[in-house]
């Protein structure tokens, strides 16, 4: 065990550092599920507006969360983790947020007033994550149950190849259907943002798997 794992294995739970991250994940987790209802066909324009505008809210609070983060990191001698992991967990929490409000952006910005299926199951799939990188971060205040956390950590991995699957097939129908092709730029950029959001949901899922292996 490095000295700075071995100080920090005798000094009391950092409960201030784990509220960070667990307030950070859950304004994540409601951005997922606004997000999830947006990529609806069973709303109305004025709903689809105002979730955008609620993600955007979501999206700058979580800014100021990431902030908050790395100036804990910056202005504490022994953090709770190690302060790489610390720093790249909360960047790929932002991340994701990033995608989602990019994506809700994007569909008001190109007018888009029906959603396929392809990328409502995307957003049902990135919310799916999102719950499962919940469920780890809140177990990550107490180590003992590392098993439980790894199944976490499976799962989303699993999400991420299905989403891959979805998106390639996705892409392939577009191309052969879509003769606009102004329309398939649109809709190929939204789907592009679903599936790296996916993707941002695994890199966070292996900053975790870092710090379960360096810490239980």
């Amino acid at each position: 065990m490095k000295i700075d794992s071995f100080i920090r294995a005798l000094l009391p739970k950092d409960d201030k550092f784990f509220r960070y991250f667990e307030e950070d994940v859950e304004n994540l987790l409601a951005a997922a599920t606004v997000f999830r209802e947006l990529m609806s066909n069973h709303i109305t324009r004025e709903e689809r507006l105002q979730k955008i505008k609620r993600i955007e809210e979501l999206e700058h609070k979580g800014d100021e969360m990431t902030h908050q983060i790395f100036s804990y990191v910056a202005s504490t001698f022994v953090t709770a983790f190690d302060r790489e992991d610390i720093h790249a967990l909360a960047s790929k929490l932002d991340d994701i947020l990033d995608y989602l409000q990019g994506a809700a952006t994007r569909i008001s910005l190109y007018k888009v007033d029906t959603i396929s299926p392809e990328q409502e199951r995307l957003a049902g799939m990135i919310y799916d994550a999102v719950e499962q990188l919940h469920k780890a971060i809140l177990a990550l205040h107490d180590l003992k149950n590392v098993e439980s956390i790894r199944q976490c950590l499976v799962e989303i991995n699993s999400i991420e190849n299905e989403a891959d699957d979805l998106f390639e097939r996705a892409i392939a129908a577009l191309f052969e259907n879509c003769k606009d092709p102004i329309l398939l730029i649109k809709m190929k950029e939204l789907l592009v943002s679903l599936e790296t959001a996916t993707d941002q949901c695994e890199d966070a899922a292996n900053v975790i798997e870092t710090i379960i292996v360096k810490n239980a």
